[in-house]
């Protein structure tokens, strides 16, 4: 298929389809799998079939929507209305009440959390409303399957402009002016990266598409992959005929096997379009890609690691200089992007250099997705411009804490990014900003956190997680990780001394010095920050021997309050150790030496029981323990 090909292929399909047609649009991210999507866009097919409707609405299985827990979502276009967790029973009057009649089932809809409003519309409803959905838009409106569905959105019409119309040089050129910055982690300018690459020196060039996202809460670039895989391979395709670039691989965790299953189908699908192979769109110009599935070892993320794993090796990080963009993939010049960035690529040639830039701030320009998840109302998927408050993003967009808690930090930029405090809440989300704060952007994590939670433990938490992925190759991250690990564990133990706090900053910052790979350098951020927003927990632990969010459990103590006990059995019976004695109709008691802190008791009878610090008595919130 050459270029006029193209256009006429994406002139019949547009003129096929009809705009006011009725389109039943049922999300079908991972989360949504979770909910029962696939069955219940089965059972709109049946029941549009089984009224003879076919030819007259459309059932349409699109990527993630992005609002992950309101599960199953059925958008029914051209109207844009936005149904929540839609069971198997709600098909039937969906399609009659409202593709038939037009009428709106109240139920359900969206519930203004405060107000109890209904609202009708996905764009009106506060988790996006103030979203700016550039890349991620596009998976509420296409078959991530079906390439005709990217083609009627203009896809592949970069590529034709970027093969008709300009020099590999322009291109560079176009990037580097939209200021487009690398969304995989430390943000290095995309454009730079390609010149370097087209500069080396080399016939043979290869590039990577880094879809290794390990990160805990983080799924950004699964659901991109998943949803709109064409986006991404067309930026690949882009990318490679800037730096002279014949061979492609997409580097996939086998963990994501709808990620791996859509972006097969889109390869296929494209070569079988002449959109990768030989002479694409009647050019000159040959490229192909192949899949690679890893193992989900974190540190495949990192970018030598990652070639390392592609050549059949251990995934361990390299020594660099040199670059992957001077000696990468079997020795030859390499370019690594992430899926995210590759995504941008397309909107970039689209629309221009200087509309991309408008959006954003001075050194970080257009939107960010970030995994919104945590202690927060709405948790899910949200693209936002660069430059956006956290405060904005987490009480506006996120809808505040569940359960109308206080909001205490928030983590960007995944196990080792910073750890953000109420004091930085009106920090803009860019680059520098997250940098000067002793975090990152990363691939755009975002972990909110309550007032019940204990930072000395998120701290351990986070370390334990780095050290047990680190390949151990350098001494810092193998060695330091782990003593860092160690103290925080006995810190929270119960088992803290005052010089551990001094410890733990010496070798988190020699850790940071000393490591040959971004795990390493980076692992520290956790500690480092807690340390610097959250000290006098460190100091409730250590001096004082409380743990002041009442998490750890070396601290705690559970018993009973006996003016308030009516011997209802019930803590008794959710002891798993006999710990509770008494009779039925009076007040229990708790052995203290058979306790296990196990909390079961306290999440039956919370009025009754309490969660009290050994030290101070003081009682706990009314909460279950985590």
């Amino acid at each position: 298929m050459d270029l006029n090909e193209l256009e006429t292929l994406r002139t019949r399909i547009t003129a096929s389809r009809d705009k006011d047609k009725p389109c039943i649009t049922v999300c079908g991210g991972t989360g949504c799998h979770a909910y029962g999507c696939l069955k219940v866009a089965q059972a709109f097919r049946d029941e549009v079939r089984r009224l003879g409707l076919s030819d007259k609405v459309a059932v349409r299985q699109t990527g993630c929507h992005g609002f992950c827990e309101r599960g199953p979502i059925v958008v029914l276009q051209p109207k844009g209305i936005f149904y929540q967790r839609i069971q198997l029973a709600d098909v039937p009057e969906v399609v009659s009440k409202t593709v038939i009649e037009g009428l709106v089932i109240e139920r359900l809809l969206y519930a203004e959390p405060k107000t109890g409003a209904r609202i009708v519309a996905e764009r009106d409803v506060p988790f996006y409303k103030r979203q700016h959905r550039r890349i991620f838009g596009s998976n509420g409106h296409l078959d991530p399957t079906d390439i005709d569905d990217y083609l009627a959105l203009d896809g592949y019409r970069a590529l034709a402009k970027v093969l008709s119309e300009m020099a590999p040089a322009d291109v560079i050129a176009e990037i580097n002016s939209a200021g487009l910055r690398g969304r995989g982690g430390a943000g290095f300018p995309t454009g730079r990266k390609w010149e370097i690459c087209r500069a080396a020196h080399g016939e043979v060039k290869y590039v990577i598409c880094n879809a290794d996202e390990g990160d805990p809460g983080a799924y950004m670039d699964r659901s991109l992959l998943e949803g709109n895989p064409h986006s991404v391979i067309e930026g690949m395709i882009i990318g490679a005929y800037a730096i002279g670039s014949h061979e492609g691989f997409v580097y996939v965790r086998n963990e994501y096997p709808l990620a791996v299953e859509n972006v097969g189908i889109a390869v296929e699908a494209a070569r079988k379009h002449g959109l990768l192979g030989k002479s694409i769109l009647g050019s000159k110009f040959d490229f192909d890609i192949r899949i690679f599935k890893g193992a989900g070892a974190f540190v495949s993320g990192e970018e030598t690691s990652l070639m390392s794993s592609i050549e059949g090796r251990r995934a361990s990080p390299r020594q660099k200089p040199p670059f992957p963009a001077q000696s990468g993939l079997w020795g030859k010049p390499t370019n690594i992007n992430n899926v995210e960035t590759w995504a941008n690529v397309p909107w970039i040639i689209r629309n221009g250099a200087k509309a991309y830039s408008q959006i954003g701030t001075q050194d970080s320009k257009g939107t960010k997705i970030f995994a919104l998840v945590g202690k927060i109302n709405n948790t899910g998927l949200v693209e936002v411009p660069m430059g956006m408050k956290l405060r904005e993003i987490i009480f506006e967009i996120g809808g505040g804490i569940k359960g109308g808690k206080e909001f205490k930090a928030v983590q960007t930029g995944g196990p080792s990014g910073g750890c953000m405090p109420t004091e930085l809440l009106d920090l803009p989300i860019d680059y520098a900003s997250l940098a000067q704060a002793g975090s990152m952007m990363g691939s755009g994590g975002m972990i909110v956190m309550d007032e019940g939670t204990c930072m000395v433990d998120v701290a351990r938490y986070f370390l334990h997680f780095t050290q047990e992925e680190s390949c151990g190759k350098c001494v810092p991250c193998r060695v330091g990780t782990r003593q860092m690990a160690e103290i925080l564990a006995r810190i929270t133990r119960g088992e803290g001394v005052e010089s551990d706090v001094e410890r733990l900053e010496t070798l988190a910052k020699t850790v940071k010095a000393g490591s040959l790979c971004g795990l390493g350098q980076t692992a520290p951020n956790p500690v480092l920050t807690t340390l610097r927003y959250f000290r006098k927990e460190y100091d409730a632990h250590i001096k004082e021997r409380r743990c002041p969010a009442l998490v750890c459990k070396a601290f705690l103590a559970f018993d009973i309050d006996k003016r308030k006990c009516v011997g209802c059995l019930l803590c008794l019976k959710a002891c798993p150790v006999k710990a509770v004695s008494g009779e039925i109709k009076k007040p229990h008691s708790i052995d203290q030496t058979l306790c296990i802190k196990c909390g079961a008791c306290f999440e039956v009878c919370p009025p009754k029981v309490r969660a009290v610090t050994k030290t101070s008595g003081a009682s706990a919130p009314e909460r279950v323990l985590p």
